[in-house]
């Protein structure tokens, strides 16, 4: 597949190499007319014989300012940045809008903890942020691409569908481990308030009589056996106790245990904490010890609370040897922040470079149904089947995100351990 464009840039490199791996881009005009091959036309010139996508001039810029966004429909698709041709809107401009995050260089509302907020972006705005309109975009042009060329024989994306369930460890455990005055606290604390059945839970787990309730790692090592799933877990490694940072500290010999333990069967990352995104010089703290802890170099990453901001963190991250990161969702509301369901290099809009960065977006977490949407265990459960459904349906990779501590046998949250598992059974039992 060859994309033709005048002026190559760094911006149309990228885009086309994002959405049509294996596509070579040239400026050579000559050259394009002459090739036997499928042949997109990215330019303003018809040329005989090739398909033609006409730019809306947003990858020969090279500089970041608010752009003209009027969304449409085509063939039951939100578009915007609508041209003409033989495609009704500049499909690599508008992907590259999402994926790079553009709008999030520009002025923006912060929510309740400091992050974009999804309500800026034209995703939300537009209505289409629970669908993975890129990799819709792409499945249509590759039809359209088929009717123009009935003859040719080539695949977008060669992978097929994958499911990744994947969790933060934000706190091993409730009540074991942690020290006897905490405990005395929350004792006295939960009787005042009358909350006797966690009083009870309290001391039966403190005197070794039951296990703690967010010790879930035996059942979910079991689901995963069972449904032969490749799971990645982000260990918070706190070396600075704050006030979102409340997991045992990484000294803790029980602590460390249970993280070998973790990483002796499955891909982990730091779940760098809160504080990192301010104390700078925590976070390659932190790398070195979950490396100490675990005897393994630490290259992935998903930030605690999803914090982070563009291009700040990210560049952080690459600075650190982070070759992979888990944080592209939005705190506020389950969806896909990028309209994008397969990892992508992460391209720096300030420097005008695509970089080594891999961005893994995911489009659920249990605890933003939970506490944003207010679903119920029922309601997240349809829910988690939609984003599946949605995923798959384009070949995608459906990463999702749940907690050790959503997963227990307690009364609120037993609901919640039952969803998963009857998601997880009727999919790949």
């Amino acid at each position: 597949m060859l994309v033709y464009t005048p002026h190559i840039t760094a911006r149309v490199r990228y885009i086309v190499e994002t959405i049509l791996p294996g596509a070579v881009v040239i400026d050579s005009k000559e050259v394009f007319v002459a090739k036997d091959a499928v042949r997109i036309n990215y330019s303003n010139e018809p040329i005989a014989g090739a398909f033609q996508i006409i730019p809306s001039g947003l990858l020969m810029e090279k500089d970041i300012h608010s752009q003209k966004i009027q969304c449409g429909e085509w063939e039951g698709l939100y578009v915007f940045f609508q041209t003409g041709g033989d495609l009704p809107f500049d499909v690599f401009a508008a992907s590259f809008y999402l994926l790079s995050r553009y709008e999030e260089y520009l002025p923006h509302e912060l929510d309740e903890y400091g992050r974009y907020s999804h309500t800026n972006s034209i995703a939300y705005k537009e209505g289409f942020l629970k669908q993975p309109l890129v990799n819709e975009w792409v499945q249509s042009l590759a039809k359209k691409l088929q009717v123009f060329f009935p003859h040719a024989r080539f695949t977008i994306h060669a992978s097929g569908f994958s499911f990744i369930p994947t969790y933060d460890i934000d706190e091993a455990f409730s009540y074991r481990h942690k020290p006897v005055w905490k405990n005395v606290l929350g004792f006295y604390r939960d009787l005042l308030q009358g909350r006797f059945e966690q009083v009870m839970e309290r001391g039966n787990v403190y005197s070794g009589k039951k296990k703690d309730p967010y010790d879930t790692f035996n059942w979910m090592d079991d689901l995963h056996d069972r449904y032969q799933l490749q799971p990645v877990y982000f260990l918070l490694t706190i070396l600075k106790r704050g006030e979102y940072d409340k997991n045992l500290p990484a000294r803790s010999k029980v602590l460390q245990q249970l993280y070998q333990h973790i990483s002796k069967k499955y891909t982990v990352g730091l779940h760098p904490s809160w504080q990192s995104g301010t104390d700078e010089w925590l976070l390659e703290k932190e790398i070195q010890a979950l490396q100490s802890i675990t005897g393994k170099p630490i290259t992935l990453s998903r930030n605690h609370y999803l914090r982070f901001s563009v291009p700040d963190t990210y560049r952080r991250l690459i600075n650190a040897a982070i070759t992979d990161d888990y944080s592209m969702a939005y705190g506020g509301v389950n969806g896909f922040r990028a309209s994008y369901a397969l990892p992508f290099k992460w391209y720096d809009l300030e420097k005008e470079t695509s970089t080594g960065l891999t961005i893994h977006p995911f489009c659920f977490m249990e605890a933003t149904s939970f506490f944003n949407q207010g679903h119920s265990a029922a309601e997240a459960g349809e829910e988690l089947q939609y984003y599946y459904d949605a995923v798959k349906k384009v070949n995608g990779e459906c990463m999702v995100l749940f907690h050790n501590h959503f997963l227990t046998e307690q009364q609120q949250w037993l609901p919640w351990r039952e969803m998963y598992a009857d998601f997880l059974e009727k999919n790949f039992g």
